[in-house]
C-alpha cells in the first residue's frame, strides 16, 4: 500500500498563521486562446505545504539544499502517535516510545485532524529536540507547519539542524496508522536554498 502524506498545493492551502503573503498564486502564462499551449506560472514561498528545511533556514552559515543527502530522506521511518498532546511534544512524551539511533520519526498530532491552520498547533519543545539530538536520529517530520511555535531564538530548529537532522514540515497523517513504514521524500532540486517543497509517500 502507498500513502501520499503530502499537502496538495492550491490557492487556499493552509499556510503559517494564515498570512496571505504566504499563499501560492497561480497565474495563467498562456492559454488555448492566445497560444498553442496552456501554461501556468506559480508564485510560491518555499515553505508552503509539505517541505524540507535545510540548516541555512535558521543558521547563518548553515548548509543549503546543495548539501542535501537523499539517503537521509529515504528508508525506514516510524510514525509516532502524539494525538493526546495538547501543547508540545516533550522529552517525557518521546521517552514513551522506542527510538533508536538513525531513526526517522514522523509525529502524528492533532494538527493532522484540521484542514485549517491551528495557532496552538502541537510542536516539539527544545528539551525534546535535545533528547533526539542525543539519540542521533536521522530526521523528524511533523504534521504542523512548523517544528516549533513562537519559541525564542528558534532553538528547536537550531538544535536539530545544527546536527544535520532533517526536518520535514507540513505532513498529513490523519489516516496513517502509527507504525513503521518505508518513506520516500523527494524535495524539488532547487539550487542553494533554505527549504524545498517535497512529495512524501509511505509504503507498508
Amino acid at each position: 500500500m502507498i500513502y501520499d502524506i503530502s499537502m496538495r498545493i492550491h490557492e487556499d492551502i493552509q499556510v503559517y498563521k494564515n498570512k496571505e503573503v504566504k499563499k501560492p498564486v497561480f497565474k495563467n502564462a498562456s492559454n488555448h486562446n492566445n497560444s498553442s499551449a496552456y501554461e501556468t506560472k506559480l508564485d510560491m514561498n518555499l515553505h508552503t505545504g509539505t517541505h524540507v528545511d535545510y540548516p541555512f533556514h535558521m543558521i547563518p552559515e548553515g548548509k543549503t539544499s546543495d548539501a542535501e543527502i537523499l539517503d537521509k530522506l529515504m528508508g525506514s521511518c516510524k510514525v509516532l502517535d502524539f494525538t493526546n498532546c495538547e501543547d508540545s511534544i516533550t522529552k517525557a512524551d518521546l521517552m514513551k516510545h522506542d527510538i533508536l539511533e538513525n531513526d526517522f520519526l514522523l509525529f502524528k498530532t492533532k494538527n493532522s485532524l484540521s484542514d485549517e491552520f491551528l495557532f496552538d498547533f502541537v510542536y516539539l519543545d527544545r528539551e525534546g529536540a535535545k533528547y533526539l539530538k542525543e539519540l542521533k536520529i536521522r530526521g523528524v517530520g511533523t504534521d504542523g507547519l512548523g517544528i516549533e511555535r513562537n519559541q525564542e531564538d528558534h532553538l528547536t530548529h537550531k538544535i536539530l539542524l545544527g546536527e544535520d537532522i532533517v526536518i520535514i514540515e507540513g505532513l498529513r497523517l490523519k489516516d496513517i496508522e502509527p507504525k513503521s513504514y518505508e518513506m520516500i521524500c523527494l524535495p524539488l532540486k532547487i539550487q542553494g536554498v533554505e527549504a524545498s517543497p517535497a512529495r512524501v509517500i509511505l509504503k507498508d
